[in-house]
């Protein structure tokens, strides 16, 4: 099998998505045990997004007992020294700290504690705790307001207190808070109170909202204008807008308390029925599938496009989009029991996350997406590794350009795993490869292109470039390698379908070959640079020849390529592709080459008829003399249509000189010469004498020579087996009709050429038609009819003829060749009658009476003298009723327009010109003959010919009844 459909390795559990940064652990020494004691669990947890060093995160941890610590995680410090206490403080009256809300715009921190209030702390713990005292006692909950990037500052709607409308937060990050102060609502019992945190550190009530729901609010989060919040029979949504309150959704009775988290990237809101999270977004409808764990969690964190749930010293992180959980992570064994509690970074771009189990804290970081591929590449999951890439762009964290390096990285691994069709599909996936990166797969360094290799190994994890012979050696020896340890027990990275059915060295380079084949096809249709492109069709001609592809060889050879033929000659000549280096040469424009190749291969008689026709192109299209010249004797000898055919081509750009052409020509190759000749004349509208001269004695001694076969006294077989001048090949005759037919056409439409000449040649043979011919053109009337009425006998010729000539005359001297032949012939009395019959009236009947011979029978002689005499009769009379009719005619019209114009006309009063409507009266006027009137003013202005219907009598003639001829 020798490329197997690629196979993924079974799909890993999990992948690194997070990774532990530093971790710290409750002491004497860390917490000042001589101050506070130290906590028997942790139970609440932030972090904040800013801090007056980039370097650093401020971490608050919020314990049973009432402390809250604050501490610094700086990741590019000592790996001991990353995590340091900087301040501690104790809350109320040392009840458990509930929850700690970060806010950082204002550098200060709310904190509930176990005792149902809010106390209010700036960020660095520096100042005593201050009680929110505007909010009576039993918080349950509370939550900043967040904004999505979709909310406008024109639909922002802050409540009112007191009818004072309080400022609005003019911050549209997802953050949610303006440079001066900071919403946020907290539940008490059943009762939603707002607030607003300003700049001072007051806490300013904004609105109670009472008796909209029932049961403890346990859990809630304010996005835009929706706070949605949980309690025991179910989630709720409250418009701030509208002021309703509706359910989003119940709670089974047997299910656990309702938690819910803000997820801030998305600015939606994750809900949770025990183990199964619903995601809202502001409307309170659901977005996208559900997140199913595997236990209900303790807490719940965000870290980029994945949700953190901490259970029972496990951590399990789970893909939003798809739901799947992709990590899974321990933790240490030595923290203890009791509730964990997970906080992420309220930040889009948060890096870290926080995970606590009594009296540990771990930081783990986002892994690198780059690390993340690569671990998937190394352990061959090329299909998870393609899926985290497109995942990861369209979240916007990675560009085109990094998702086509994957590809290429992806493909060249694939590449050495001996996966060449799945390695070509991620090659052509890429936008940003360059063909040149397989060069040193296909031809060995150093190569015209060795330079243009760039030098980019990528993420290291494949090999070097090397020829594809090694590839599939280095691969066979993997794969018999994976055998042998299979057989062991031992499992390897190689393919099953390799190990289970092990190809053949031959099976693998032709697959390799081919879907390199298949890659460079594709790149010949990319923008490439010259350099480029010659390595691509340079190469590609190689990879075909490898493999014997002859059609694709000659298909890339004859069309438009960018082929080196120094690189390519020596090759395709060892090989035998003599065929493929001509179409090569030739559209290099190296005619001389490709043509010897041609002359060569016209030797062997299977490809005789190609040879001369691919010759046959390139010299149509040559203006080279010399050239065309040199090749044409061969090419005459197997094709002699071809062969006029390169001769007479309107593809080049000059005409050969003729002369040159005539004497290059051979004597014995006739038909070919003719038809040169015909071109020059017919299609050149060449009037050299010479030539017309010259064509024309060409085909009066072919005429000859055929006459003389044709009617020769030697037998059938001696005729047939004599070879003629003139071409009788069937398929590769020159001309299509008979020569002859084209002798006599030539000689009677040309008027350049020496008819005397001609005539000396054919005087003594019987081409008597060609004869008539040219004594017509030397003017010689009496022999041109004793040809055409004694010798031809063509009656109709003859008169035809004396017609041209147009003189009475001439039929008499006719009429007188019929009756007196000489030379012993008899009198040819029957043509004499046609003629008296076709054209008695033009001869005198009494000259014609004086020619009649006294042998000519009297009953021809009395019919033919009473037809005469009754032509003249019938002639003369018939021009008599002629001469009458149109007499009576004429009188008629006058008549007729004498008529027209005695006609009387009634004006009156009333009576309008038809043109200007203007009363008559006793003005002037005309009528046409289409009865319209006109005053003599449009009369004038329309003329006499139009009338004001627009019909112009002189075009369109008007006829009345009374005006045909009634006598």
């Amino acid at each position: 099998m020798a490329n197997p459909k690629s196979k993924s390795k079974p799909e890993p559990k999990y992948r690194p998505v997070i990774e532990p940064v530093a971790h710290f652990v409750f002491t004497p020494t860390t917490t000042h045990q001589h101050l506070f004691p130290a906590p028997t669990a942790i139970k609440a947890l932030a972090i904040s997004t800013t801090s007056s060093d980039t370097q650093q995160s401020l971490i608050y941890i919020g314990t049973l007992t009432g402390a809250i610590y604050l501490l610094s995680l700086n990741p590019a410090a000592d790996e001991n020294d990353r995590v340091s206490v900087i301040k501690h403080t104790l809350i109320g009256n040392g009840s458990a700290i509930v929850s700690i809300l970060v806010v950082d715009n204002l550098k200060r921190i709310i904190v509930l504690s176990g005792d149902g209030f809010l106390y209010l702390l700036d960020s660095f713990l520096l100042e005593a705790p201050k009680k929110v005292s505007v909010i009576k006692g039993g918080v349950t909950a509370f939550a900043r307001r967040f904004f999505s990037k979709n909310y406008s500052n024109s639909d922002r709607i802050l409540p009112k207190l007191n009818g004072v409308k309080s400022k609005e937060d003019g911050s549209s990050s997802i953050s949610g808070s303006s440079s001066s102060s900071s919403f946020f609502v907290a539940a008490t019992g059943k009762k939603l109170v707002l607030a607003e945190l300003v700049s001072s550190g007051s806490v300013v009530l904004l609105k109670e909202i009472l008796g909209v729901f029932e049961g403890m609010i346990r859990d809630l989060a304010w996005v835009d204008d929706s706070i949605i919040f949980g309690n025991k029979s179910g989630y709720f949504l409250y418009s701030c807008i509208s002021g309703q309150c509706g359910l989003i959704f119940s709670l089974p009775e047997l299910s656990g308390q309702p938690q819910l988290k803000l997820l801030v990237r998305e600015c939606r809101v994750l809900l949770l029925v025990d183990n199964v999270g619903v995601t809202v977004d502001t409307e309170g409808q659901p977005v996208g599938g559900s997140l199913v764990f595997r236990g209900v969690p303790d807490s719940i964190g965000e870290i980029g496009s994945h949700v953190v749930a901490v259970k029972n010293g496990k951590m399990e992180l789970y893909y939003k989009k798809s739901g799947n959980c992709v990590q899974v992570v321990m933790l240490s064994s030595d923290a203890g029991g009791g509730t964990c509690v997970v906080a992420s970074q309220e930040d889009v771009s948060g890096e870290f996350v926080a995970v606590s189990m009594s009296s540990k804290v771990i930081f783990y970081r986002k892994v690198p997406w780059e690390e993340q591929i690569k671990d998937l590449l190394r352990k061959k999951c090329f299909k998870e590794a393609i899926s985290l890439v497109e995942e990861l762009q369209s979240e916007g964290e990675l560009t085109k350009e990094t998702l086509s390096f994957i590809h290429a990285q992806v493909g060249f691994l694939l590449l050495f795993d001996l996966q060449f069709e799945e390695a070509v599909n991620h090659f052509l996936l890429s936008e940003t490869m360059q063909p040149s990166e397989l060069f040193p797969f296909i031809m060995r360094d150093p190569n015209p292109w060795s330079l243009l290799v760039p030098r980019n190994r990528y993420w290291g994890l494949h090999p070097p470039p090397t020829p594809l012979e090694n590839v599939v050696d280095d691969g066979l020896k993997t794969i018999q390698r994976a055998i042998f340890l299979k057989k062991a027990g031992i499992e390897t990275a190689v393919d099953d379908e390799f190990i289970v059915n092990p190809p053949t060295r031959a099976d693998l380079l032709e697959a390799a070959i081919e879907n390199f084949i298949r890659y460079m096809q594709a790149s010949r249709h990319k923008d490439l640079t010259p350099s480029l492109r010659e390595g691509v069709d340079t190469l590609l001609m190689y990879l075909y020849r490898a493999l014997n592809h002859v059609d694709h060889m000659e298909r890339l050879a004859s069309s438009e390529n960018s082929c080196i033929v120094e690189e390519l000659e020596m090759l395709l000549n060892d090989s035998g592709h003599l065929r493929t280096l001509a179409f090569l040469y030739a559209s290099k424009g190296m005619s001389s080459k490709a043509l010897a190749i041609w002359r060569v291969l016209a030797k062997v008689t299977s490809g005789q008829e190609t040879a001369v026709a691919e010759a046959s192109n390139i010299l149509e299209e040559s203006s080279d003399q010399d050239l065309v010249l040199q090749h044409l004797g061969w090419i005459a000898d197997i094709n002699p249509v071809l062969a006029v055919q390169v001769l007479i081509s309107d593809k080049r750009s000059n005409v050969l000189p003729p002369d040159e052409v005539i004497a290059a020509i051979d004597p014995k190759k006739v038909e070919i010469l003719q038809r040169y000749l015909q071109w020059l004349i017919e299609d050149q509208d060449s009037d050299d004498i010479q030539f017309h001269t010259m064509y024309a004695l060409l085909l009066a001694k072919s005429a000859l020579e055929s006459y003389e076969i044709e009617h020769g006294s030697q037998n059938s077989e001696a005729g047939t087996s004599k070879e003629l001048n003139v071409s009788h090949h069937g398929s590769n005759s020159i001309f299509d009709s008979p020569l002859r037919e084209r002798l006599q056409i030539f000689l009677q439409s040309s008027d350049l050429y020496d008819p005397e000449e001609v005539l000396d040649l054919i005087e003594g043979s019987e081409l008597w038609l060609e004869k008539a011919i040219l004594y017509r053109k030397l003017g010689q009337e009496t022999l041109v009819l004793q040809i055409l009425a004694l010798k031809l006998e063509d009656c109709e010729a003859a008169e035809q003829y004396c017609a041209e000539i147009g003189r009475p005359d001439a039929y008499m001297q006719l009429l007188e060749m019929y009756l007196d032949p000489k030379d012993g012939k008899e009198p040819m009395f029957k043509a004499a009658v046609r003629l008296l019959h076709n054209h008695g009236e033009a001869l005198d009947p009494l000259q014609v009476l004086e020619r009649l011979s006294p042998d000519m029978p009297l009953q021809l002689a009395s019919d033919t003298i009473l037809r005469m005499l009754r032509a003249r009769l019938h002639h003369h009379r018939q021009g008599q009723i002629v001469h009458n009719l149109s007499r009576a005619l004429d009188v008629d019209a006058s008549l007729a327009r004498l008529e027209e114009r005695s006609r009387h006309v009634l004006i009156n009063d009333e009576s309008v010109c038809d043109s200007c409507h203007a009363r008559l009266g006793t003005k002037l006027f005309a009528m046409y003959p289409d009865d319209t009137i006109v005053c003599y003013k449009c009369f004038r202005r329309q003329g006499e010919s139009t009338s004001v219907t627009g019909r112009n009598f002189k075009e369109d003639v008007l006829y009345k009844p009374g005006w045909l001829v009634t006598r």
